[in-house]
């Protein structure tokens, strides 16, 4: 079995996709830019904002 450090906290990493774009509507590669959410997106990306809190998951940093 592996041990670890005592002052060694653990972390969790919350990997979130955004909601649909447009351009995922449309099949189309996304990767270098910035297209808006649809509103389904908008809704999917509400939603996933209401379980995260529902979950109880409080974050020290987030990236985008």
């Amino acid at each position: 079995m592996l041990s670890r450090p005592r002052d060694t906290a653990i972390k969790t990493l919350v990997l979130l996709r955004h909601g649909e774009s447009a351009w995922n509507r449309e099949n189309r590669f996304t990767g270098w830019t910035d297209v808006g959410l649809t509103g389904k997106g908008h809704d999917e990306a509400v939603e996933a904002g209401r379980a995260l809190q529902r979950d109880g998951f409080l974050f020290d940093i987030a990236f985008t």
